[in-house]
C-alpha cells in the first residue's frame, strides 16, 4: 500500500520519474509528459481532470499509442508488471468459460481489428463476458468517427480507474 503522502511525493519527483510512474496509467508518452509537467497535484480529483484535459488533447496516433499497451479483450495480459496486473484485473469480470462466448469474442475482435485496425478497447471493469460481447457487436456498427470518439472515452474511464490505483497504492 502506498503512503498517504503519494501525491506528495509524485509532485517532488523528477520530470522522468513522474512519467515513469504515469506510463502505468496510460501508453502514450506526451499524455504522461503533459501530466508530469502540470505537477504539483494536491489531490486525486485535480490529477484526474488534468488527465482528461490531456487525453483530449490527444491526437489520434498519441491514442493509437496507448492503446496498443492494452491486450485484447479476453486476453491474458503478457508481463508482470503493474500495467500488467491492473489490466488482468481490469478484465477479469469478462472472463468466462462459457467455449462459445470465447469464441465469438476472440471472432469479434478480429473482426474489430480489420475494421478498425486497433483492438477493441474497453473499461471491462464490472462488465460481464455477455456485456462486453454485446458492446463489441454495437460497436461495430460505428463509423470510423463515432468510433474514435467511443475509444476516447473508454480510455478516459481505463486511466481514471489505474490514476486511483496509482495513488492508492
Amino acid at each position: 500500500m502506498r503512503s498517504p503522502s503519494f501525491l506528495l511525493e509524485f509532485d517532488a519527483a523528477t520530470q522522468q520519474q513522474a512519467e515513469a510512474e504515469l506510463l502505468a496509467c496510460c501508453a502514450s508518452r506526451r499524455w504522461a509528459a503533459e501530466v508530469a509537467a502540470r505537477r504539483p497535484y494536491h489531490d486525486l480529483d485535480t490529477l484526474r481532470r488534468v488527465s482528461d484535459t490531456a487525453l483530449a488533447a490527444l491526437d489520434w496516433l498519441d491514442v493509437l499509442d496507448a492503446i496498443d499497451a492494452h491486450p485484447r479483450i479476453g486476453e491474458r495480459a503478457a508481463g508482470e508488471g503493474r500495467e500488467a496486473g491492473w489490466s488482468r484485473t481490469e478484465q477479469a469480470a469478462a472472463a468466462t468459460d462459457d467455449e462459445r462466448t470465447a469464441a465469438e469474442l476472440v471472432a469479434g475482435n478480429a473482426e474489430y481489428e480489420r475494421r478498425f485496425g486497433h483492438v477493441f478497447l474497453i473499461c471491462a471493469s464490472g462488465l460481464s463476458a455477455g456485456q462486453v460481447l454485446a458492446n463489441l457487436r454495437e460497436r461495430l456498427g460505428n463509423d470510423e468517427e463515432s468510433e474514435r470518439t467511443v475509444v476516447r472515452e473508454e480510455l478516459r474511464k481505463i486511466v481514471a480507474l489505474r490514476l486511483a490505483r496509482l495513488v492508492s497504492g
